[in-house]
């Protein structure tokens, strides 16, 4: 059985045990979530939401709280001798699928 979920502002295919990296979400390793955005849930049998399904949640054990790549941002103007240089680096939450409901 297999869910698809939104959070993030994205959308993520998980199974039971399996391992997905997220935009950060509030918690501690070794903590419980549950994720109530679900839009399908497949199988022997596929539902779908509109958009989401009522009644279904997918629950998640946070595994641990990092961070991404360091990304440069380097932005030039020409003719001016302008220029800008900025870093990013995204928090991310990597989850375990515990269960889906």
């Amino acid at each position: 059985m297999y869910a698809i979920i939104e959070t993030g502002g994205k959308q993520y295919r998980v199974e039971e045990g399996s391992q997905i990296m997220v935009e950060k979400l509030a918690g501690k390793a070794g903590t419980t979530l549950t994720l109530d955005k679900v839009l399908l849930l497949g199988g022997n049998e596929c539902k779908v939401g509109k958009p989401y399904l009522e009644g279904a949640q997918i629950t998640a054990e946070v595994v641990q709280q990092s961070r991404g790549p360091r990304i440069r941002v380097f932005k030039r103007w020409r003719r001016n001798d302008s220029r800008c240089l900025n870093g990013h680096r995204q928090h991310y939450t990597t989850l375990r699928i515990t269960g889906i409901a």
